[in-house]
């Protein structure tokens, strides 16, 4: 198992490991030039049996996350970036793999807790659920102009994420 400094991506990658399934991590200190522009990479080339390989890009977040106005759930934001990157990966891998988001929530509380293998990891517990980005581009919404995010409702979100190993 590669050095993450991001629990959600080790957790992530212990998840992988545990499951058996054969993956790639990729060095994620450096960036591609494509057309003299850099693009994010992406996490992991993962080898799920049975379907097609995903590119994966890990998204950690606290579920649920607490703020000054109370507790959020199915936090699901991004940056334009992100969107922007794994896209990019897509045209270059092309149709043999599938671009997916992988949120890994990192389980803080027990209330409306995702339907997925709860993974454990270092103490601590966590979800794994994937959504592909031609679904995430299409429903997306502006979150912050200030920081270029995007987020899905919670509802778009739940009607169109999946465990990464279904229960």
């Amino acid at each position: 198992m590669a050095l993450r400094h991001v629990h959600y991506e080790a957790a992530f990658e212990d998840f992988l490991r545990s499951r058996g399934w054969p993956y790639v991590p990729v060095e994620e200190h450096r960036r591609a030039i494509f057309s003299g522009a850099r693009v994010k990479s992406f996490d992991f080339l993962v080898y799920p049996p049975g379907k097609k390989a995903w590119l994966v890009d890990v998204k950690g977040r606290k579920f649920p996350y607490e703020h000054s106005g109370g507790k959020r759930y199915w936090e699901n934001w991004i940056n334009r970036e992100d969107l922007d990157g794994l896209s990019m990966w897509s045209e270059v891998f092309g149709n043999e793999f599938e671009p997916v988001f992988v949120f890994a929530y990192w389980l803080l509380g027990t209330r409306s807790v995702p339907t997925a293998p709860i993974h454990p990891f270092r103490g601590e517990s966590y979800v794994f659920l994937k959504i592909p980005i031609e679904i995430y581009a299409n429903q997306a919404r502006q979150r912050s102009p200030k920081w270029d995010t995007l987020d899905l409702s919670s509802a778009v979100f739940k009607a169109h994420a999946a465990p990464v190993e279904p229960v």
